[in-house]
């Protein structure tokens, strides 16, 4: 029963937020999630992706473009599917039931889904105790402080896994906007590696529902037959085909990201919030007042993540127009107001 609870832990439900803030101001500002508030341009699709089942060929064009963009050895070595979400299970499932180790405080559905693939699963702090895994995983860079593991690091895991029939998952579902130099995606050919990339979040397009999996070339058929045929949705096709190929959006839009997350945390410094890490479609904050920011925000429409098991830790994505940043200031002014009129109590 835990399992299936654990699943709806996340940010980004509105209903949850009406229940938690039922007197806020609407429409919320949600910056509960990591997804790009600035999506890809929709455009118009075509009749046949709705009212005919996907053809082979368009399925093939997306993995060869997905390819090219995400760098991986060849089309061979790529799985679209809906969702990474639906992935986790599956992958894990890959490596017979053993010890799974999570590098943790991270994503918490990678150990759920561990779990259901018959896992005795652990969220371990320590990078090289992942070596004693039959299963280990790494999300890269993490969700939700931003920590990345270099390239050379996690090769070298690998091949301590695969010599012991072993498997690595690296999830690089914000590598978009991270250091690409440290991807394993061009690794994946080597063994034992499975890299997972989310096309929802830079995208912005999270109801798409797009992933891939990446690695050797008989892991990813092997997926392949878990799915059948028609696995990705026509429209999902259509807009990870155009996206995909579409560089100039894309570079565009991770230095406009980068402008973005220096407004943030140029904004939350005003108000005395530290900014601890984060990459640049969320920020992650550490502050002895969360909980207090959390609820304040809240109050006023805001939403900001927040973690049940860490009091002290919060996460915010980036607003999406004028009017939500200042939404997003004024909500800060209050909370500091109150906290400021807390303190001269205190004081008196």
């Amino acid at each position: 029963m835990r399992l299936l609870e654990g699943a709806v832990d996340h940010g980004g439900s509105l209903g949850r937020a009406r229940a938690l803030f039922p007197n806020a101001l609407l429409p919320f500002v949600d910056l509960s999630t990591g997804i790009n508030p600035h999506s890809y341009p929709l455009f118009d699709l075509p009749a046949t992706s709705l009212a005919r089942l996907p053809e082979a060929a368009r399925g093939r064009e997306l993995t060869e473009i997905a390819a090219r963009t995400y760098s991986a050895p060849s089309p061979a070595n790529v799985v679209a599917a809906p969702g990474t979400q639906i992935l986790l299970p599956r992958v894990a499932s890959l490596v017979r039931p053993g010890k799974a180790l999570v590098l943790g405080p991270t994503y918490a559905e990678h150990a759920r889904a561990a779990a259901i693939a018959g896992h005795e699963v652990s969220e371990v702090g320590d990078f090289a105790a992942l070596a004693e895994a039959d299963l280990a995983i790494v999300v890269n860079p993490n969700n939700p402080d931003g920590r990345v593991i270099e390239r050379d690091r996690l090769l070298a895991l690998a091949a301590g896994l695969r010599a012991r029939g072993g498997r690595l998952v690296v999830d690089e579902a914000f590598m978009d906007v991270g250091p690409r130099q440290h991807s394993l995606a061009g690794d994946v050919d080597r063994g034992g590696i499975v890299v997972l990339r989310s096309f929802g979040k830079f995208f912005g397009l999270a109801g798409v529902r797009l992933g891939f999996a990446l690695s050797d070339a008989a892991t990813v058929e092997f997926l392949e037959t878990q799915f059948g045929p028609w696995a990705v949705a026509g429209p999902a096709l259509e807009y990870g085909i155009r996206a995909l190929a579409d560089i100039g959006w894309q570079d565009a839009m991770r230095a406009s990201l980068t402008e973005a997350a220096a407004r943030l945390d140029g904004l939350f410094g005003r108000f005395g919030v530290p900014v601890a890490g984060g990459t640049t479609l969320f920020r992650y904050l550490q502050l002895p007042d969360a909980a207090g920011l959390f609820s304040a925000l809240g109050e006023r429409g805001v939403l900001l993540r927040h973690f049940p098991d860490r009091p002290h830790v919060l996460r915010a994505g980036l607003p999406g127009c004028q009017e939500e940043w200042q939404r997003l200031e004024s909500a800060l002014a209050g909370w500091a107001a109150r906290r400021e009129d807390r303190s001269k109590g205190c004081e008196q």
